[in-house]
């Protein structure tokens, strides 16, 4: 039973996530610009949802020839999207990662199942995780966290978790989750007014979310969650600062670090209930 629930989990992750690539591409704008709405070559983006589900390829521009150009002699000399195909026909430009999204999505997933099992906590878990890859791929991408994903989301944890106190067998309490959330958020809020210049105020926002997710399993996977989280920020920038990548005041995207942080909290917390 825990084996079929893992691997109908990790589906849902591979399935979930084959629609992140495309809204992290939209998503991926500085704060003052509106999201995308076209290819980079500037074809209007369509499919479901009004363009927000599709491939992450466009198929309009498979239709404009490719001139045929010498083979690049050192890798990333030629077009990056733009190659043709086998039969000499161009491909659709790719616009967006297309692969490591959706397996980190369905090995998410798939922990986390592994670690919580039937309870109704898990649901909640697996609606969130996909969101929680695109916040990272964004802030990958372009530093930010946009308003747009991350305070629907504070909501939605809030109120997701507490529909799953209403039900039988699940592990958490729905008050410590509102006060985790609370404190995590309140925490990352006061490192925002010592440093603005270190962190961001999106972070912020996402702590509000992480928080009440930790918050379920109690103060320690709090505690846990959010130390993993800096942890690993740290030491990504002070590698980066031996490598000479980086230095003291380079910014660094610290979402991917702190959701990697609370998952790690959580299947701590999941397997300790």
């Amino acid at each position: 039973m825990d084996a079929m629930l893992t691997v109908l989990a990790a589906l849902w992750g591979a399935a979930a996530g084959l629609l992140v690539p495309r809204a992290a591409y939209r998503f991926s704008v500085e704060p003052e610009d509106p999201w995308r709405d076209a290819c980079p070559e500037g074809h209007a983006l369509t499919g479901a949802a009004r363009g927000w589900l599709g491939s992450t390829r466009c198929a309009q521009c498979a239709a404009v020839p490719v001139p045929t150009a010498p083979a690049p002699t050192t890798p990333g000399d030629g077009p990056e999207d733009r190659t043709d195909g086998t039969d000499g026909s161009p491909r659709a430009t790719r616009y967006a990662p297309g692969v490591l999204v959706p397996v980190v999505t369905a090995l998410s997933c798939a922990v986390l199942a592994a670690a919580t099992g039937l309870r109704p906590e898990l649901a909640v878990w697996l609606l969130l995780a996909p969101v929680a890859v695109l916040l990272a791929t964004i802030d990958r991408r372009v530093h930010r966290l946009p308003d747009r994903l991350t305070l629907p989301a504070a909501g939605a944890v809030a109120v997701l978790l507490g529909a799953a106190a209403l039900l039988p067998e699940h592990a958490g309490s729905w008050l410590s989750a509102l006060l985790g959330g609370a404190a995590l958020g309140g925490f990352y809020f006061l490192l925002f007014l010592i440093n603005p210049n270190g962190m961001g105020f999106g972070d912020v926002k996402l702590a509000l979310s992480l928080g009440t997710a930790l918050g379920w399993y109690g103060w320690a996977v709090v505690f846990a969650g959010g130390f993993a989280g800096f942890l690993l920020g740290a030491a990504y920038g002070f590698g980066l600062m031996i490598l000479k990548r980086a230095g003291r005041k380079t910014g660094i995207p610290f979402g991917p670090f702190m959701i990697t942080g609370a998952l790690l909290g959580m299947l701590l917390g999941a397997l300790a209930a």
